[in-house]
């Protein structure tokens, strides 16, 4: 059943909030369970869309996977009784693709269809491809993938980009890879290190976590375990861009703010600023918003570049928030082409913003945000930026095509219910 949001705007938000566990991390560590026939059992899993779509994979799969209740799952793979994923489970996640990585160090062989996922602009397979070839696999494309090994072998990989996905790929097949692997100009995000240490925690050897270069010793086998998926840095920066254009003030318990540095760095130029107080992140309603000038009075750019810089995940949150802070900015996101599609629905709403390109996007606040009658949500962070645009509105605006947002983002209206938002769930209208 398609549902939608309804939101009365213009409510400042106050009271606490936890947020769920890293979406990116929990859709990478499931397929790790793989690697092992003995059970593994993870907590602070999100329970989201593309969560589900994962665990049906693994159960499609032969395995067996016991859901325990409060963001608990326990995932035993004894057994694997298929080599080929699910089709239909397999374009309704962008995820599927990391499952090659730890069928093919198992199973010696996989066969998947293409991933789907967010429309955000071409996202590349290639250096998924080889490095996976780099490590021993051959590889066929007939309208599906099959990916094939008479065994994997550890050697000396340079990604051709710091893809995240494919760094997750490429350890989880080099972890069981007899010799050493060296993997080069890898991605380091937050999820990248939380799989790579769960991996250490079931026997594997990776060292380098959080830098751009990781050195894997290939062990016999892996044992099972207890992981936690860490808090979703993206989730708490979403909630923090609510309390702002809000005015609201709000705790966000359990946010591992050791993520948060860069985003504090860039939410500064926003005139955005929040407090650490232990585990938890304190967003105060007293915000100057007011958008910081680069030295020489300048126009500041916000620039999407690989972690520990500016996520490009965080942009569409930072360009909402932008369009209430006075100033101008330019956003620069390099890496997808369709992320900024969604401006056109802010502009309809009053902000002003000048698309430059595909690529770039100037904004120039702050500006008074009225409701719209009916928006749609194209992606998931777009989804959330246009929800945060309807709680700073005046008037009742609905978002349609909402099971984008649920994808990443767990009871989302629930947690915004508990912090005084005005925002209900119903079906949509046909």
């Amino acid at each position: 059943m398609r549902e939608q949001f309804v939101i009365e705007g213009n409510h400042p938000l106050q009271g606490e909030v936890t947020v769920s566990g890293n979406k990116n991390a929990a859709l990478k560590m499931l397929p790790a369970c793989l690697l092992t026939d003995e059970p593994i059992t993870l907590t602070n899993v999100p329970d989201i869309a593309d969560v589900r779509v994962t665990l049906e994979l693994l159960r499609r799969l032969g395995v067996d996977v016991e859901q325990l209740g409060d963001h608990r799952v326990r995932v035993h793979a004894r057994q694997i009784t298929t080599h080929e994923l699910d089709r239909e489970m397999c374009i309704r996640t962008r995820a599927s693709i990391v499952f090659a990585g730890p069928m093919l160090a198992r199973m010696g062989r996989v066969r998947f269809a293409p991933p789907g996922g967010d429309v955000i602009g071409r996202r590349r397979l290639d250096t998924h491809i080889l490095a996976l070839q780099r490590l021993g696999a051959q590889v066929e494309f007939d309208g599906q993938f099959a990916m094939w090994t008479d065994g994997l072998r550890g050697t000396d990989i340079l990604l051709d980009e710091a893809s995240v996905t494919a760094t997750e790929n490429a350890v989880m097949a080099a972890v069981l890879a007899p010799g050493t692997t060296v993997l080069r100009n890898v991605a380091s995000e937050p999820h990248v290190q939380n799989l790579c240490h769960m991996l250490n925690g079931m026997g594997a050897r990776i060292t380098g976590i959080g830098t751009n270069r990781l050195t894997i010793e290939g062990v016999e086998r892996l044992h099972g375990g207890e992981f936690r998926v860490e808090a979703d840095y993206l989730e708490v920066v979403s909630y923090i861009g609510a309390a702002v254009v809000t005015g609201g003030e709000i705790r966000i318990r359990q946010a591992d703010p050791q993520y948060l540095d860069m985003a504090a760095l860039v939410f500064r130029k926003l005139g955005v600023t929040w407090q650490i107080d232990g585990p938890d992140v304190i967003v105060p309603r007293s915000q100057s918003l007011t958008i910081e000038r680069d030295l020489g009075n300048q126009i500041p750019e916000i620039k999407a570049q690989p972690w520990p810089a500016f996520p490009s995940d965080m942009m569409s949150i930072a360009l909402t928030v932008a369009t209430q802070s006075a100033g101008t900015v330019l956003f620069h996101e390099w890496m997808y082409n369709s992320r900024f599609f969604f401006t056109d629905k802010l502009t309809a709403m009053g902000a002003r913003i000048f698309l430059c390109d595909p690529h770039r996007a100037v904004v120039h606040g702050p500006t008074v945000l009225r409701a719209v009658s009916r928006i749609t949500s194209p992606d998931i962070r777009a989804g959330m930026a246009l929800l945060l645009a309807a709680l700073c509105a005046r008037g009742t605006t609905t978002i349609s095509n909402i099971g984008q947002i649920d994808r990443g983002y767990e009871r989302v209206e629930e947690k915004l219910r508990g912090l005084g938002a005005y925002i209900r769930r119903e079906p949509a209208q046909a």
